[in-house]
């Protein structure tokens, strides 16, 4: 909007790594997990889409303007630093407007996930497929249409957790490192104070991780829409740290394509995670629990547009909450 920072730098580097983490789902979506990017060869169109979601424009629907718009929702004002809990929480926000990836994306509560919250959330039709269907259909039968499920949706699960109070407790070591080890991984978002970092694996005692702090020139899509897209892959060898070092704070991310897929990941973590353990790095329960508020599937907000007229429209929603909050008083 010409006002406010002109780069990234001191304050993106977690709204970076989540953008990596929700990247790696994407890749996983529609090119396989197997899938490489190679200098000079030409890639499927699926491939430019994904990173025209990404650019730095503030139409694009992950692009670091959007992520930060979202964030003055979470309480974070344009600039701040955000934490791994509110990078996933506007990721989840986000993805209502994508109907192109149609992602249901879960963010688990105090360190519990519940199946039956997320089976319930995928196979629910994404907001775009039901109203589609409700236009096609005759009047009366509006209600249930909107009710059929078309099938599961891809699922991005963030588990933001505190693994420590000031340094990570290393009675969660093994258990942290066995998440990366499952093929529904898509590593973790944390690093040390005010320095976010995308964790892609471990090697002994020591983390691999990709580090967001080179700040690059912008780079635009071309007229044939196709990006040049050398700065966005990894020109050199990770990094690695020792594993103690970590900031107690972190996101893990998994991403389950087909249900069977969430389904043995809940094995893998009845297995490898919960297993004896005193202290379990996180829950994985069955039923929502029942002190809890009932567990509603977000849907997509009234607004009929995404990218920069999103951002206006809630520029005005907080506009009008300010105004109401004025007369209240």
């Amino acid at each position: 909007g010409g006002t406010g920072p002109s780069s990234d730098a001191g304050w993106g580097c977690m709204l970076r790594c989540g953008q990596m983490m929700l990247a790696q789902a994407l890749i996983c979506r529609h090119l396989g997990r197997d899938w490489q990017w190679e200098k000079h060869k030409e890639q499927p169109e699926e491939y430019h889409r994904i990173l025209r979601c990404f650019l730095d424009r503030k139409d694009c629907c992950y692009s670091i303007h959007q992520m930060a718009q979202m964030g003055v929702g979470e309480g974070k004002s344009i600039g701040e630093w955000f934490g791994p809990n509110t990078v996933a929480q506007v990721l989840k926000k986000l993805a209502l407007f994508d109907e192109w990836n149609s992602l249901a994306v879960y963010v688990s509560m105090d360190n519990t996930v519940v199946i039956e919250d997320i089976k319930k959330m995928c196979w629910c039709p994404s907001p775009g497929s039901s109203s589609a269907h409700l236009h096609r259909g005759a009047p009366g039968h509006s209600r249930s249409t909107a009710g059929r499920c078309p099938g599961w949706k891809p699922l991005l699960l963030m588990i933001p957790l505190r693994l420590g109070i000031n340094h990570i407790n290393p009675i969660y070591i093994d258990a942290f490192k066995e998440c990366f080890k499952m093929p529904q991984s898509l590593g973790a978002l944390g690093g040390k104070p005010n320095n976010a970092y995308y964790f892609i694996g471990f090697l002994g005692n020591e983390l691999i991780y990709l580090d967001p702090h080179t700040t690059q020139s912008f780079v635009d899509s071309e007229e044939n829409g196709t990006v040049d897209d050398e700065s966005f892959h990894c020109q050199q060898a990770p990094h690695r740290m020792k594993i103690m070092n970590l900031d107690p704070s972190v996101a893990l991310g998994f991403f389950c394509k087909e249900e069977c897929d969430f389904d043995n990941w809940c094995s893998l973590v009845q297995k490898e995670i919960l297993k004896q353990q005193s202290l379990r790095m996180f829950e994985l329960v069955q039923k929502h629990p029942p002190h809890w508020p009932p567990f509603i599937p977000p849907t997509k907000p009234e607004v009929t547009t995404t990218g920069a007229e999103l951002i206006e429209s809630t520029d005005k929603l907080f506009e009008l909450e300010e105004e109401f909050e004025i007369l209240s008083v």
